[in-house]
């Protein structure tokens, strides 16, 4: 049987001077900024908030309004 080589994701597959432009390349600009995680809950809970509030400020409208 012929041996598999097993499969490492963070084994480097550059060259060690293309691999050099890449990380100088990622520690400048937009790639440099640390950010928090995506929650998309977080969104989620937002965004109905959002449609909730909107939701019963157009029935509080139309109530005073006298469309009820």
């Amino acid at each position: 049987m012929s041996e598999q080589q097993s499969f490492d994701p963070n084994e480097r597959r550059l060259y060690p001077e293309d691999q050099q432009r890449v990380d100088a390349f990622l520690k400048q600009g937009v790639n440099a900024t640390e950010r928090k995680p995506f929650r998309p809950l977080l969104l989620i809970v937002l965004l109905i908030a959002v449609v909730t509030f909107f939701s019963l400020l157009s029935q509080g409208i139309a109530l005073w309004a006298g469309v009820y």
